[in-house]
C-alpha cells in the first residue's frame, strides 16, 4: 500500500511542488489543506501516514495545528516546512510534536530523504 501524505501550506505553489515530488515517487496524496484549522479537520478525515506542515499560515498556524493533531494522534508523523530565519519556530514545532523539519526552498532529494527517515521511526 502506498504511503499516504497530507500536504499543508497556504501557498498553492508549495502544495503543488510537494504533490509533484510525492506523486513522482509513488506516494499517495491523502489530502491538502491551506491553513492549520483545515489541516486538523483533514487529518481527522484521512488519517495520513505523514503530514507536511507549513508554519506561518492564516487562521491557525502550523505549530498550533501540530499540537491539535498530536492530541488526536500522539503517533502522528509531521514534517515541518519552514522558511529560512524561523529557527525559533522550528524548535517550538519539534517541542509540539513534529518529527523533523526542512527549510524552504528545498530540493526534491532533501524532501524524500527526510520523509523516508521519519517513516522509518
Amino acid at each position: 500500500m502506498p504511503v499516504r501524505i497530507l500536504i499543508v501550506d497556504d501557498a498553492i505553489f508549495m502544495r503543488s511542488m510537494l504533490k509533484d515530488i510525492f506523486q513522482k515517487n509513488s506516494f499517495e496524496i491523502a489530502g491538502e489543506a491551506e491553513n492549520g484549522r483545515e489541516a486538523v479537520k483533514k487529518y481527522k478525515e484521512c488519517h495520513p501516514d505523514l503530514t507536511t506542515m507549513d508554519i506561518v499560515m492564516p487562521e491557525m498556524n502550523g505549530i498550533e495545528a501540530v499540537k491539535e493533531i498530536i492530541k488526536l494522534d500522539p503517533n502522528a508523523k509531521i514534517l515541518m516546512c519552514s522558511a529560512l530565519g524561523q529557527e525559533a519556530l522550528v524548535t517550538e514545532s519539534i517541542e509540539a510534536g513534529a518529527k523533523d523539519f526542512i527549510i524552504k526552498p528545498f530540493s526534491p532529494k532533501m524532501v524524500l530523504k527526510v520523509v523516508n527517515q521519519i517513516l522509518k521511526q
